[in-house]
C-alpha cells in the first residue's frame, strides 16, 4: 500500500470535510444520552422492565465488538467507503429501533426484545463512527497538524454530552419516545450526503485478505468481557463467583490465548501485534484503559448524586455538567493548537493525569450538604484533566504506527478506553452497592436499612420528599457518602495515568519540523495525496 500524508496546504479541504465528520461524531455521542433519558417512557410502553439493562448492553456490545474490525477494514479498503457503510448501518438500526413494538412488527408483545436486537444493529454501526472519523483526520493531515483538528472534534464531543440529556428530556416531555431514535435520521442523512460529495481520501493499493478467524475469536473474547462487566456483581446479573461469570472469564482467557497465535500467522491480522512492539503505543493503550476506568466509571455516578442528593431534575443535571464539558472543550482546543505550533505533546497527558486525579479527589470530599456550585467547581477541575488527555492519547497512538495501520491505532485507542470504562462502571457499581448497604445500616439501623434496600422506589427523588425528615436525611447521607466513596476509589486508578505518561517518549510528529528537544531526528517529508 502506498503510504500517504497530506501536505499542509490541505487545511482548507479538511475544514470542508469537518462538518460531516462532526455530525457523525454527534450521532455516536448523542444517541446513548438521549435514549438513556427516554428509557423510563420506553419501558413503560413496551412492558419490559426485566430486560431494561439489555437495551444498553446490546448497544455497548455491538459497539465494542465492531470497533477493532471497523478500524482494520478502513485500513484495507479505504476509509471513505467503510465510514459511509458504518453510518448507513447506524441509521438503519436507528430506524428499526424507532419502529420496535409497532404494528409493523406485530405490536408491543415482543417490543422490548425487538428493541434489544435493533440496538445491537445500531451499536454495530456506531462502532465505526468515532474510529473512522479520527482515522480520516489522520489520512488528511500529518500528525504535526492533527492536534488542532482533533481538538475541535473533542470540543464537539463535549458539546454533545451536554446536549444529549437536554434533547432527551425535550423528546421525553413533548414527543413520542420513538423520536429518541428517529432524530438520528436527518442528522445522519446530512452527514452521509455531505461526506459522499466532499470527502476525498488517498487511494489504497494492496491485496486484501481478511482475517476472518481472528475477527471471530476476537468477537467471542470481547463479548465475554462485556458480559462480565455488565452482569458481574449487579442486581440484574450474577454474583462474581457464580459459574456464569467464571465461565465467561474462562472463555475470555481462552479466546485471548487462541487469538495471539492466529494473529501471528495471519497475512492481514485484524489486530497486528507488531504495533504493540512500539513502547508509546503500548503505554498509550494501557493509559487509555486506566483513563476509561477512572473517568467513565466515576462520571457515571454524577447524575445520581445531582438528581437524588442535590435534587436536580434529569434535564437540569445535564446542564450541571456544563462546567466539566466547558472546561474540557476549552482545554482541548488550546492543547490542539499548542501541539500543532510546538510539536511537543508528552507534557499534556502528564498534566492531564495529575489534574484528573485532583478532580476525582475533590469529588470524593462531597457529602449531602455539598452545594451545586461546589460540585460544579470540582467537576470543572475534572474537565480540565479530560481536556489535556482525550485527543492527545489518540494523537500519540496514531503517531506510533505507520500510515497503513492508522485505523488499527485509532480503533485500539478507542477500544481500550471503552473496555476500561466498562470495567470501571462494573467495579464501582459493586463498590457503591456495598457502601450503600453499610451506610444505610449505620445511619438508619438494620431494620430500616433492609426496608429501604428492598424497595428501590424510596431512592427515587420524587418520593424522598414524602419521607419523614430523619429517614430522608439518613438516605441522602448514605447515598452521598457511598458515591463519594466511589470517587475515592477512582483516585487510585487516576494517579496511575500520569505515572504511565511519564514514560512516553517524545517522538517528533510527522509532517512538520523536528520537535524541540529531539535533535538529530528529521520529520518525514509529505507525500502527495492521490484523490
Amino acid at each position: 500500500m502506498t503510504e500517504t500524508a497530506a501536505p499542509p496546504g490541505r487545511s482548507r479541504e479538511v475544514m470542508v470535510v469537518l462538518p460531516g465528520l462532526m455530525l457523525a461524531i454527534m450521532l455516536a455521542m448523542l444517541d446513548n444520552m438521549i435514549v438513556g433519558t427516554a428509557m423510563p417512557r420506553i419501558v413503560g410502553e413496551l412492558n419490559g422492565l426485566e430486560y431494561f439493562t439489555w437495551v444498553t448492553t446490546a448497544y455497548v456490545l455491538g459497539t465494542t465488538v465492531s470497533t477493532p474490525i471497523w478500524g482494520k477494514l478502513g485500513d484495507l479498503y479505504g476509509r471513505k467507503s467503510i465510514f459511509l457503510a458504518s453510518i448507513i448501518i447506524f441509521l438503519v438500526g436507528s430506524a428499526l429501533c424507532g419502529m420496535a413494538g409497532s404494528s409493523l412488527f406485530g405490536g408491543t408483545a415482543d417490543g422490548m426484545i425487538e428493541l434489544i436486537a435493533f440496538r445491537a444493529v445500531q451499536g454495530l454501526g456506531a462502532g465505526g463512527l468515532m474510529v473512522n472519523a479520527m482515522a480520516i483526520i489522520g489520512d488528511l493531515v500529518p500528525p504535526r497538524e492533527r492536534g488542532q483538528y482533533q481538538g475541535i472534534m473533542a470540543a464537539i464531543m463535549s458539546l454533545a454530552m451536554i446536549a444529549g440529556p437536554l434533547v432527551g428530556g425535550f423528546i421525553t416531555d413533548h414527543l413520542d419516545w420513538r423520536w429518541a431514535f428517529y432524530v438520528n435520521l436527518p442528522l445522519g442523512g446530512i452527514a452521509l450526503v455531505w461526506l459522499i460529495l466532499k470527502l476525498h481520501l488517498p487511494k489504497h493499493r494492496t491485496e486484501h485478505r481478511i482475517d476472518w478467524l481472528g475477527a471471530a475469536v476476537l468477537t467471542v473474547g470481547i463479548t465475554a468481557i462485556v458480559l462480565i462487566t455488565s452482569w458481574g456483581g449487579q442486581a440484574h446479573g450474577y454474583p462474581w463467583g457464580s459459574w456464569q461469570i467464571l465461565g465467561l472469564a474462562a472463555l475470555a482467557v481462552v479466546s485471548l490465548a487462541v487469538f495471539l497465535p492466529i494473529e501471528k500467522r495471519a497475512a492481514e491480522p485484524i489486530m497486528p501485534l507488531h504495533v504493540f512492539a512500539d513502547r508509546n503505543f503500548t503505554l498509550i493503550s494501557l493509559l487509555g484503559f486506566l483513563l476509561g476506568f477512572a473517568m467513565f466509571g466515576a462520571i457515571s455516578f454524577l447524575p445520581l448524586f445531582q438528581q437524588t442528593v442535590q435534587g436536580a431534575t434529569a434535564t437540569n443535571s445535564g446542564l450541571l455538567l456544563l462546567p466539566m464539558m466547558g472546561a474540557s472543550m476549552v482545554v482541548s482546543l488550546f492543547v490542539g493548537r499548542a501541539i500543532t505550533k510546538t510539536g511537543k505533546y508528552k507534557i499534556y497527558p502528564v498534566i492531564g493525569g495529575v489534574v484528573m486525579a485532583i478532580g476525582t479527589w475533590l469529588l470524593s470530599l462531597q457529602d449531602a450538604k455539598t452545594s451545586t456550585l461546589t460540585t460544579g467547581l470540582f467537576i470543572a477541575v475534572l474537565g480540565l484533566g479530560m481536556g489535556f488527555l482525550m485527543q492527545t492519547t489518540m494523537l500519540i497512538a496514531q503517531n506510533s504506527v505507520e500510515q497503513k495501520d492508522l485505523g488499527v491505532a485509532s480503533s485500539a485507542s478507542t477500544f481500550f478506553r471503552s473496555i476500561g470504562g466498562s470495567f470501571g462502571i462494573s467495579l464501582f457499581g459493586a463498590i457503591f452497592n456495598n457502601n450503600l448497604t453499610n451506610q444505610l445500616t449505620e445511619k438508619l439501623g438494620p431494620e430500616l436499612a433492609h426496608q429501604v434496600s428492598s424497595t428501590g422506589g424510596r431512592m427515587d427523588p420524587s418520593t424522598l420528599s414524602q419521607l419523614p425528615p430523619q429517614m430522608k436525611d439518613g438516605i441522602l447521607g448514605a447515598l452521598a457518602d457511598s458515591i463519594s466513596g466511589v470517587f475515592g476509589w477512582s483516585v487510585l486508578f487516576a494517579v496511575l495515568v500520569p505515572v504511565l505518561a511519564i514514560f512516553v517518549k517524545e517522538v517528533p510528529l510527522r509532517g512538520g519540523p523536528t520537535a524541540p528537544g529531539a535533535e538529530g531526528e528529521k520529520a518525514e517529508p509529505p507525500v502527495p495525496v492521490f484523490d
